[in-house]
């Protein structure tokens, strides 16, 4: 019988800490651009396509090129694939700084950036799991993958709130300047760690092109647990994802008409947050076990969580529901995550990373569809709520497909006795 993981384990590496400080520091600024940056494109352009290409530009990239970013972690050393995917981010910031200081702003130079900022973080992404499982090793990589996404939900909280504070207080111009600050210190930690995301490997590290990277998908298709943890986290990204923040206005100005500015605050907030706390009581409460059937209750509480705050009238039972439905949804992630890592070969496994990135992170873009333009025919609280629940059949309908493969894991399984 496996002993139960001390609680967090993966704090005990001393470079897993910094680079998780680090990353939560760049999450942060990555958040500062936006604010920043939607909130002049907006004052100068008034344009509702422009709104809709900044969310596409970041997503998209994911969808498209995030397994051909896994295969660039795979082959090289992931110190420096992260740092050139950091030094765009920068070189986006400085450029956005120029554009805004000069006053030659114009929509293509706009769209131009928000494409090459979605794609650093589309590199970003495979080369950051492969450290973290360097790190620590498979023993403690469920705590690595739980503490780095309630780290990035840190980010997420901070970050609109420091990039607030930069626009008011320095302007758009050196508010975006200053925000280039925030990425040096992962790229500057990159300089000095030992670990390169591949020294636990000794699979050698062979070129692929970008078309024999997406065979990928063949290799998995034959594993259902691994294809039903990708499943799972591209429901979420598809049915509910990003589009739940864009009409979160909607919902402030229903269930607190008086005070909807306010309401607004508390209702992002407890979306934030309810990442950072959950993901810090799952660290506290130690086991969790990384099966099929782990990540399917998961999903459904944050599908159903989702619903009934849909449905609701209730301020305060909303925001609860919020904050609930946002720990639920970091569980479901950190084990799908964390199986997906463990599972895949180790010549491959930014690849298979790269695919888990497409589903859970690519297909967020569906969100806009599923939730923010079906709205406009039903309503926005109609169309969360059918939304969250075709997330909820969609779980079941995937848990039922792992059990008929006979995929969920017994105690024998190398995953769980890492769990």
């Amino acid at each position: 019988m496996s002993a139960v993981p001390a609680r967090f384990a993966a704090l005990r590496n001393r470079d897993c800490r910094y680079f998780l400080i680090g990353g939560m520091v760049s999450m942060a600024a990555d958040n500062i651009e936006h604010v920043i940056t939607y909130w002049v494109l907006w004052q100068h352009f008034h344009s509702s396509a422009l709104v809709a290409f900044e969310v596409l530009s970041h997503w998209l990239p994911f969808l498209f090129f995030s397994v051909q970013a896994g295969a660039l972690a795979d082959r090289f050393d992931c110190r420096r694939v992260i740092q050139v995917g950091q030094l765009m981010f920068m070189a986006v910031s400085a450029a956005w700084a120029v554009l805004f200081a000069t006053g030659s702003l114009t929509m293509w130079a706009a769209c131009a950036l928000l494409v090459v900022h979605g794609c650093a973080g589309t590199i970003w992404g495979p080369a950051d799991q492969l450290m973290l499982h360097d790190f620590v090793g498979p023993g403690e990589l469920a705590s690595a993958v739980r503490l780095n996404a309630t780290f990035r939900s840190l980010g997420l909280v901070i970050g609109p709130a420091l990039g607030s504070v930069l626009l008011i207080g320095l302007g758009p111009a050196w508010g975006i300047a200053v925000n280039i600050l925030f990425y040096l210190p992962l790229t500057l930690f990159l300089l000095v760690t030992r670990y390169t995301g591949h020294t636990r490997d000794e699979s050698p590290r062979v070129r692929v092109s970008a078309w024999q990277a997406l065979r990928v998908v063949q290799d998995v298709a034959g594993d259902r647990v691994l294809v039903s943890m990708i499943a799972l986290a591209g429901l979420g990204s598809f049915f509910i994802g990003i589009a739940f923040q864009s009409v979160m206005p909607v919902f402030a100005a229903d269930l607190n008409p008086a005070h909807s500015d306010n309401a607004y605050g508390v209702l992002l907030f407890a979306l934030g947050a309810g990442g950072v706390v959950g993901g810090l009581v799952l660290e506290v409460a130690g086991r969790i076990p990384l099966t099929v059937r782990s990540a399917v209750v998961a999903t459904l509480l944050f599908g159903g969580t989702t619903l009934w705050f849909a449905t609701t009238g209730d301020y305060v039972l909303a925001v609860a529901l919020l904050a609930i439905g946002s720990a639920a949804n970091l569980a479901a992630l950190s084990v799908t995550m964390t199986v997906v890592q463990l599972r895949a070969p180790a010549d491959r496994r930014g690849r298979v990373i790269g695919l888990f990135n497409v589903s859970a992170n690519g297909l967020r873009f569906g969100s806009g569809l599923t939730v923010g333009l079906f709205s406009g025919l039903v309503g926005v609280h109609w169309s969360l709520g059918l939304s969250s629940a075709l997330l909820c059949a969609g779980a079941v309908l995937v848990g039922l497909y792992a059990v008929r493969g006979h995929a969920v894991r017994g105690p024998s399984d190398p995953a769980e006795r890492h769990a």
